[in-house]
């Protein structure tokens, strides 16, 4: 995409170039040629009467074919004598209607002027502009030709051009038709050549480099991966050999040449391995060959003396060197992965499209066609972007459908784990379940069976010898009916809150009460949550207040109880306080016959808590602690008091 912009962009400009400009185009010139010994420095007037009179007509553009091959044996022998080209343009006349075009302020533009010495413009015997060495780029053929001319003052407008071009004995010379016309119908066409052939270039160069850090620093991170330094050494590459368009850069004229020249041999070898990493063949002859040419041209065209001693005059035969490594480079990596790798095929691909670029270059550069072309090799770099952006851009989308198979896998099997996961719970569950209901069973059981059991298995056998009066009787089934209430009390949910199983209680015992004649004072107080209170627990306080209000009921002849709560020591109290006659507490635990008490000592240890009595004559004082904490199956000593 990148370079189909690129290309629709200068062949707008070369339309606009033919089609829109109201300018002059000026295709006629004269040209001759001469030889001194060395380069001067260009004079501020030169009237073309005063050089010699051998004048050649030519019609630009003009292109000076050179051999290769003398230009070469130059190159070895030294060229001292340097040689001087004249052409003389005469600037026709125009109509009436059209003399607008050359009033006001006027602009010279061609699009290329190329040679190895110094510019200089006359216009009408007056230097007007002049190029000379600035370093490597001072001559760029690639930056156009665009004089400015003051307009006249009241004099006529300017009717000749004299273009002075220095150069070295066979170099290459080429200059492109121009153009004469107002300075702001010119300036545009000027800017975008320069932009297209110069800016664009850089700006595509400085992206591919900025890439290639970024994979560099890819690589720092996954070493294993050795694709991102290869990219890293092909956006280094790419960027020397775009040298040319970083005009600002202090090198040395034979370093420069090295470079770039060495920066195309380093590029192919290069993209041969890049091409190596994708098919996956080594191609150990070829790989090898590409080294020993490239270390051999690069330890060759050093500028050292004894190796060659101008680098720049034997850069085109060196390019033709490069271009068939790079075909080789490209039909060999082509072919080896076309049915392995489509990657390398796109990159095979992009080797033969820049490799075209680049022969149009030599082309263009060695007049071999006309001076009025582009040269298109300095968008290699967007081939390269295009081709790697897609190679990265098909990585980049298969990364992406192998994270989402993957998470798809993951979740499958996940929602698969989590599937088991709610069965074994679901099955654990349900043996806690039956666990539970099997251990509430034994529980009740065991506890209807000592209490509820024992109570009527005793009553049953003195009714039948006759021992119990009937209302002994009556009391011993209503014992027995409270017991039952209170089991099945036990098991309603009371959430760690001993009111609330207090409460119940007194709902089953007032009743009892107001048919004994006793009165009840409720004195029950906010205390702390119990949080180890459950079902079991629960019934063992229960059935212990149980017993206390029932031995008051049996024995002390009170008529009133109180109950109350507190909070004490880290605990809970529970206290029943009748006004009843009192009883010798530790008499009736010594002779054995106060079970009721041994009963409720040891309901309170199994669940850590405490139950003293005091009594007198005057009433008892039954006191039940309950700790905050988990209750334990032992408990400390349990005292009483008279």
């Amino acid at each position: 995409m990148v370079l189909a912009a690129v290309v629709t962009a200068v062949a707008l400009s070369a339309f606009v170039d033919r089609a829109f400009s109201p300018a002059l185009h000026l295709t006629e010139a004269d040209w001759q040629v001469s030889e001194r010994a060395g380069r001067v420095t260009p004079p501020a007037t030169q009237d073309a009467d005063a050089l010699p009179q051998d004048w050649h007509p030519v019609t630009l553009p003009l292109a000076l074919p050179v051999a290769l091959l003398g230009q070469a044996e130059a190159a070895r022998e030294g060229d001292a004598a340097v040689r001087t080209t004249w052409l003389r343009v005469r600037v026709p006349s125009v109509p009436g209607h059209a003399r607008g075009l050359l009033a006001g302020q006027l602009g010279l533009y061609g699009a290329r002027i190329k040679t190895d010495g110094t510019i200089a413009v006359y216009a009408d015997g007056h230097l007007v502009h002049r190029a000379q060495e600035q370093g490597p780029l001072w001559n760029s053929t690639r930056t156009p030709l665009w004089v400015s001319l003051e307009p006249p003052e009241d004099g006529p407008p300017v009717r000749e051009f004299l273009i002075r071009l220095e150069h070295t004995s066979r170099s290459q010379v080429a200059v492109s038709s121009l153009w004469l016309g107002p300075v702001d119908a010119l300036r545009a066409r000027y800017h975008l050549r320069a932009w297209l052939q110069l800016e664009l270039p850089a700006i595509l160069g400085a992206g591919f480099a900025a890439i290639g850090v970024f994979a560099l620093f890819v690589w720092i991170r996954r070493p294993h991966e050795t694709g991102y330094l290869l990219f890293f050494n092909l956006a280094a590459t790419s960027y020397l050999r775009g040298l040319h368009f970083y005009v600002s850069l202090p090198i040395a004229n034979d370093a420069f040449a090295w470079l770039t020249v060495n920066s195309l041999f380093w590029l192919v070898t290069v993209v041969h391995f890049f091409l190596r990493s994708l098919h996956g063949q080594p191609m150990r002859g070829m790989t090898r060959a590409l080294v020993t040419v490239t270390v051999l041209v690069g330890i060759a065209t050093l500028p050292l003396p004894g190796l060659l001693p101008n680098t720049p005059r034997v850069t085109p035969l060196l390019y033709l060197v490069v271009a068939g490594m790079g075909i080789v480079v490209g039909t060999a990596g082509a072919r080896a992965a076309w049915k392995s790798s489509r990657e390398g095929r796109l990159v095979a691909a992009g080797i033969g499209a820049c490799v075209l670029l680049g022969m149009s270059d030599w082309a263009l550069q060695n007049n071999v066609v006309s001076p009025e072309g582009w040269y298109l090799g300095a968008y290699a770099n967007a081939v390269a972007l295009t081709v790697f952006g897609l190679l990265m851009y098909r990585r980049y989308v298969q990364a992406i459908a192998t994270v989402e198979d993957l998470n798809a896998s993951l979740a499958e099997r996940l929602a698969a784990r989590e599937a088991e996961l709610d069965e074994s719970h679901r099955r654990l569950r349900e043996i806690e379940r039956r666990q539970a209901v099997s251990d509430e069973r034994q529980r009740l059981m065991q506890d209807m069976h000592d209490g509820l059991g024992a109570a009527l298995i005793g009553a049953i056998r003195s009714a039948e010898r006759g021992a119990l009066p009937e209302r002994d009787v009556a009391r011993v089934l209503q014992d027995c009916l409270d017991d039952l209430k209170l089991t099945i009390d036990s098991m309603e949910p009371v959430e760690a809150d001993l009111l609330l199983l207090l409460a119940t209680l007194r709902f089953r015992l007032e009743p009892r009460l107001e048919g004994s004649g006793v009165a009840l004072r409720w004195d029950v107080r906010e205390v702390p949550q119990l949080p180890w209170l459950e079902p079991s627990s629960a019934l063992h306080i229960m059935r212990i207040v149980q017993e206390s209000i029932a031995n008051v009921l049996r024995h002390t002849r009170a008529s009133e109880i109180c109950l109350s709560t507190s909070t004490q020591d880290d605990g809970v109290c529970v206290e029943i306080v009748d006004n009843g006659q009192g009883f010798d507490v530790a008499a009736t635990l010594a002779r054995g016959g106060g079970r009721g008490l041994q009963n409720q000592q040891r309901r309170a240890a199994a669940i850590g808590a405490r139950v003293d009595w005091q009594s007198g004559a005057q009433g008892t004082r039954f006191r039940l602690w309950l700790p905050l904490g988990s209750s334990t199956s032992s408990s400390p000593q349990i005292g009483h008091s008279t």
